[in-house]
C-alpha cells in the first residue's frame, strides 16, 4: 500500500480509511479565502455499502489500496444473486446484485467481467465500459423538432431507458455507456 496526500485523491481510488475499504466516487478541490486548501471526497464503503463525505487537507495522508483483479464470466441471475464463473479454474461464485449497483442492468449471458478482490474477498465487479443493445421501443419523431438538440426516450432489450437521437428507431442496435447510461452511437 502507498500513502498519498489528501489533495491527490482521485475518483476511482480505493482507500483504507477508519479500518474500512472505500472507493472514491467524487472529489472536489476547495481553496477557501482563509486557511489551507482541502479535498472534499465522497466515498462508498466496499464492504457494507455505507457512503460518507470526508474533508482531507493537503497535510493529511491516506493509504491507497491495490486490489487484486481476476477475470470472471457472468452466467445467470438467481433471485437477487448473480452467479459468475472463474475463467481460470471454472469455479462458480455467487454475489449479491447490489454489489454491482445500477450496472447490473447491463449484464448479458456470457459477458466477461473483472472482479476486484481485497484479501481474497470480492468487493466490486467491473463491466465493460460500453455494450451493444437493441432498442425495443422508441417514441416517434415529433415533426418540427430540431435534430441537433432534441433526444427522445427509448427502451432497450434489457429494460433500461436511454435518450437517443431522433433518427434512431425501434429494432436498431446501439452502443450504450454502461456507467453513464447514455447513447454512444449505432452498433456496426
Amino acid at each position: 500500500m502507498a500513502k498519498i496526500s489528501g489533495v491527490d485523491i482521485r475518483p476511482g481510488n480505493i482507500l483504507e480509511y477508519e479500518k474500512g475499504i472505500w472507493k472514491v466516487a467524487k472529489t472536489q478541490h476547495t481553496q477557501p479565502g482563509k486557511g489551507g486548501a482541502f479535498m472534499q471526497v465522497e466515498m462508498k464503503n466496499l464492504i457494507d455499502g455505507r457512503k460518507t463525505n470526508v474533508r482531507f487537507r493537503s497535510a493529511d495522508t491516506v493509504e491507497k489500496v491495490r486490489l487484486d483483479t481476476k477475470d470472471f464470466q457472468y452466467l445467470y441471475a438467481e433471485g437477487d444473486d448473480l452467479v459468475f464463473m472463474d475463467k481460470d479454474n471454472f469455479e462458480q461464485i455467487t454475489l449479491p446484485r447490489d454489489l454491482l449497483g445500477d450496472a447490473a442492468d447491463f449484464l448479458q449471458d456470457g459477458m466477461d467481467v473483472v472482479l476486484e478482490l481485497w484479501e481474497e474477498r470480492p468487493v466490486s465487479v467491473e463491466l465493460p465500459a460500453q455494450i451493444e443493445a437493441t432498442i425495443v421501443e422508441a417514441d416517434a419523431v415529433v415533426k418540427g423538432q430540431t435534430a441537433s438538440s432534441s433526444y427522445k426516450p427509448a427502451i432497450l432489450d434489457n429494460g433500461v431507458r436511454v435518450m437517443v437521437p431522433p433518427h434512431i428507431s425501434s429494432g436498431t442496435r446501439i452502443v450504450v455507456d454502461v456507467y453513464e447510461r447514455t447513447y454512444v452511437g449505432k452498433a456496426d
